[in-house]
């Protein structure tokens, strides 16, 4: 009985009409974004085999958090949310039918493709600290901890029908039209917010100008220690973690000798088994602390990892990225509400940009990085390096105890020089 309420409850916030367009729209928006990534990743590995033009895929996607990260949190906190959230968009609705348009048309090249990936990414980067800032402004703060595993919820539903679609799509047809229908799918969004009428939380702070907005937000990062151990955990895991997903086309493709669909088949795994973590997770979260549930995702997402590299059947790599999926949801979402939950409301959209930054910079590092060594060595050597170091990041990290709590600063750490 008390599993059932956990569960009934961690689809609460579906009760506030807003949060459930937002949510309903989002997970929209999020298929098309899979679906992106998968016509992305392995259109590349038609245009290059170059395993590290096809890791530079997953580095274009993430590499814009780490240059804009900061100033993009600044402006949530200094601008109207909803104008920003309807001015990314809109560019990246444009960005993925610019690139729709030249795939169709024959002439979309290597660069082009990375160039076009990035700029979906900028678009990406400037919504990140917006897009999460507004979630607490949508639902009460007792349920602001459901909120947020549930927008990682609707993240993985897309994540596992997505991909799928997505080589199901390309089968059919080919890239070009995956990326026209990953900018439609942007509309819904764009309508919702369009009909937010409802005035967001007054940022603070208006008179202060970006630059002060930024060195103010990582005054209050610096002074905050509870914040230091979600920024430091995250970093390692996301640099670690980013193996699987950067070397998952390559081995789908000439490890295993798959198809787009069989890859998107793969990704569906993950995705999938995202969505059943996140239901584990919900009575589960009730009885053991974070740092708990972090280190056994941890090892999971290890095993995975190592599955990726040593497996040669299809159906067993497949389960193996069901485990995975449910192992980075058990790690993801309890990083995120801990980075959602800690930070003031005055400062909150700057503090999660700087943790967007270091788990984006970090994934698009790991990224470049895993793609370099299995271009010296090879994928399987890549993804077991990884493993080593998702195992020992564990070990290092575990003395930096995550927590819940709100992180206050004392007033004269705020004043701006």
């Amino acid at each position: 009985m008390n599993n059932r309420i956990s569960i009934a409850n961690a689809w609460s916030p579906l009760r506030h009409g807003m949060f459930r367009a937002m949510w309903i729209a989002s997970v929209a928006s999020n298929v098309g974004t899979w679906m992106q990534s998968v016509g992305a990743a392995w259109l590349m590995t038609t245009l290059s085999v170059t395993p590290l033009l096809v890791a530079l895929v997953q580095t274009a996607t993430t590499l814009p958090v780490f240059l804009l990260g900061l100033p993009a949190g600044a402006m949530a906190d200094l601008v109207d949310r909803r104008r920003l959230l309807l001015f990314t968009q809109s560019w990246m609705l444009a960005s993925a039918g610019v690139l729709g348009a030249l795939t169709i048309a024959g002439v979309i090249g290597s660069w082009g493709l990375l160039g076009l990936t990035f700029a979906l990414g900028l678009g990406s980067a400037m919504n990140g600290p917006a897009w999460a800032a507004a979630i607490p402004e949508l639902v009460p703060r007792e349920e602001l901890p459901v909120a947020v595993a549930l927008n990682s919820v609707g993240f993985n539903i897309a994540r596992a029908v997505g991909p799928a679609l997505g080589g199901i799509v390309m089968a059919a047809s080919n890239a070009g039209v995956v990326f026209l229908l990953n900018a439609v799918s942007f509309l819904g969004v764009i309508i919702v917010l369009w009909r937010w009428r409802e005035p967001p939380v007054p940022p603070s702070g208006r008179d202060l100008g970006v630059i002060d907005a930024m060195r103010a937000g990582l005054r209050y990062v610096r002074h905050a220690p509870a914040y230091h151990a979600v920024l430091t955990r995250t970093g390692i895991f996301a640099f670690a973690g980013s193996a699987l997903w950067a070397m998952l086309p390559v081995v789908a493709r000439h490890g295993l000798g798959s198809t787009s669909t069989g890859y998107g088949i793969l990704l569906g795994c993950l995705g999938a088994g995202s969505v059943i973590g996140a239901l584990v997770l919900a009575p589960l979260r009730a009885h053991y602390a974070p740092d708990d549930l972090v280190a056994v995702g941890v090892i999971l997402f290890a095993a995975a990892t190592a599955g990726l590299a040593l497996l040669n059947q299809f159906a067993i790599v497949a389960l193996a990225m069901l485990l995975g999926g449910a192992a980075w949801m058990t790690v993801m979402s309890s990083f995120n509400v801990c980075a959602q939950m800690a930070p003031p409301v005055w400062v909150r959209a700057r503090a999660l940009a700087v943790y967007l930054l270091v788990f984006q910079g970090s994934f698009a590092m790991g990224s470049a990085s895993w793609g370099a060594i299995a271009g010296r060595m090879s994928a399987r050597r890549s993804l077991l390096t990884a493993t080593v170091v998702l195992v020992a990041g564990l070990a290092a990290g575990a003395r930096l105890r995550l927590s819940h709590h709100t992180a206050e600063t004392p007033p004269d750490v705020l004043a701006v020089d």
